[in-house]
């Protein structure tokens, strides 16, 4: 159930926090330890058939933004997301993320669980909640990803840019703040594609409340977009950089 993919923070301590990352694409070099929101030191997570997924993984969002992580299949990354939404523990290693967070999937379809757009996203609210302030979040919502008027909308005769934007709407009425975006625009069109990007750029950088994202591509040109990306390789992160220099670096691995 959606429910289960909307996680209050956690934190999973066996040892001491070292921290390093950048903002705004610029390094950042740090001298001291800081309190980052979300940060790994040193985990390391194997599957039961004792294969390593992740290895000595130490790294930390700088804060609110739009920050991807760029690798290849098996790097480490959905495993990566499994351990920050609480659904895997590490097995070592400190691994602190205090934010609520909300995953949303490369296939809207393995996530939007009934029929229309309101009924979709009252799974993600209060039942404490009266009905007029349940109407008042979602129409909120729906507007700032772009569906404004679509409530009684049935969700199947969404395109798929819709129901990906529908996806992000159930994080905003679930007042996650940090969200985990696996490839969210790898099944869409061009157009759609950037409208995605728009959306998650103006929720992380609104001046009120911005919030962290944190988004897994395979299109290196949507790395140019962020606040800063990191390549993970061998269940490992590397430190962060702008997202242009880093694709300067792996188009040509790709090509």
């Amino acid at each position: 159930m959606k429910r289960l993919l909307q996680v209050e923070g956690i934190n999973v301590q066996a040892s001491h926090l070292k921290l390093d990352g950048m903002a705004r694409g610029k390094a950042m070099n740090h001298s001291q330890k800081e309190f980052h929101q979300v940060s790994l030191d040193k985990v390391s997570y194997s599957w039961p058939s004792g294969t390593p997924a992740i290895r000595q993984c130490s790294f930390s969002i700088p804060g609110p933004g739009l920050w991807m992580l760029v690798g290849s299949n098996g790097s480490g990354k959905s495993t990566l997301f499994k351990l920050l939404s609480g659904l895997l523990k590490p097995e070592f290693g400190t691994l602190t993320c205090s934010l609520k967070v909300a995953l949303v999937f490369q296939n809207p379809d393995h996530q939007l669980l009934l029929p229309s757009c309101e009924s979709d996203l009252l799974l993600s609210l209060s039942q404490k909640l009266n009905i007029s302030k349940k109407e008042h979040i979602i129409n909120t919502a729906l507007e700032q990803v772009g569906l404004a008027g679509m409530q009684s909308r049935p969700i199947h005769t969404l395109s798929g840019g819709q129901k990906q934007r529908l996806a992000i709407a159930g994080a905003l009425v679930s007042e996650a703040k940090l969200l985990l975006l696996d490839e969210p625009t790898a099944l869409l069109d061009p157009a759609s594609q950037q409208t995605i990007l728009d959306i998650v750029q103006q929720l992380s950088h609104r001046s009120d409340n911005p919030l962290t994202a944190l988004w897994i591509t395979h299109r290196l040109e949507e790395l140019d977009q962020s606040d800063g990306a990191a390549r993970m390789e061998n269940g490992q992160i590397g430190p962060w950089q702008s997202g242009n220099q880093l694709r300067k670096l792996l188009q040509p691995l790709a090509s």
